[in-house]
């Protein structure tokens, strides 16, 4: 097997006394979801924020395509290949679906700082905004204003505004929250489409879209990591069922 794209090693935060995240290591590769579970409190959202640069780790170390990439800025991250959803959808509600897309594509553009020229001569951002608007799924609301879109669609828009930074990885926190049943399931066919083209951490809550999806669980109880390995071998595992599998675990 090839290198995987992101490493986690003994990855470790403390707020004072408290471990939110303790000596976690993990791998994604290329093709494979990798979903992170757990109740509230778990830890889930901050090992997804020590990922991505967000907050820095008190130990343990973190690789992006090959680069050890610890206590890196967000964006340096980001333009080493991370892409990032957060659980509040982050969009520009007054622009269109396109400007939203365009916008996260000139941001990977040398001319980006040339904020005289007409954003539609960009032909590197325009050419990677279309394909992220159709990966989305979304060419049919093209002119749409961002903010009048249902919530399914706003998350659609924000992962195609990750997918036009031309991400490897994608970091994924709860995508189908707060979606009905038709929304859950177009999000559940989007996430495995763009599975054939980047590794994925995935946190997420709702049990039903986890085990369709994932090919490799990491449960973590109080910072820590009690499970890991095929949604199968999680499944049976007794530790995971006395701790909260089967019951509300929000993130």
């Amino acid at each position: 097997m090839s290198e995987a794209l992101l490493s986690a090693r003994g990855l470790t935060k403390r707020f004072g006394g408290l471990a939110a995240v303790q000596d976690v290591t993990l791998d994604l590769w290329r093709e494979r979801i990798h979903a992170v579970i757990g109740p509230n409190g778990a830890g889930k959202s901050t090992l997804a924020n020590l990922l991505a640069g967000d907050i820095p780790p008190s130990a343990g170390s973190v690789t992006l395509a090959g680069r050890n990439v610890t206590g890196w800025t967000p964006e340096r991250i980001s333009r080493a290949g991370l892409g990032r959803s957060y659980q509040k959808t982050n969009i520009f509600p007054p622009f269109t679906v396109w400007e939203n897309i365009r916008l996260a594509a000139q941001s990977r553009t040398p001319q980006a700082a040339r904020w005289l020229k007409s954003a539609n001569a960009l032909r590197e951002a325009n050419v990677r905004a279309e394909r992220a608007l159709e990966l989305a799924g979304l060419q049919g609301r093209r002119e749409h204003i961002a903010g009048a879109a249902s919530h399914g669609e706003q998350r659609q828009l924000e992962i195609a505004m990750t997918l036009a930074t031309d991400p490897q990885v994608l970091l994924l926190d709860e995508p189908l929250a707060g979606m009905g049943s038709a929304e859950a399931e177009r999000m559940v066919d989007l996430l495995l489409r763009l599975k054939k083209e980047h590794a994925m951490l995935l946190v997420e809550h709702d049990m039903d879209a986890v085990f369709a999806l994932a090919d490799h669980l990491t449960v973590m109880v109080n910072g820590q990591v009690i499970a890991s390995g095929t949604p199968a071998q999680v499944r049976a595992d007794a530790s995971v069922q006395s701790a909260y599998l089967g019951e509300d675990c929000d993130a």
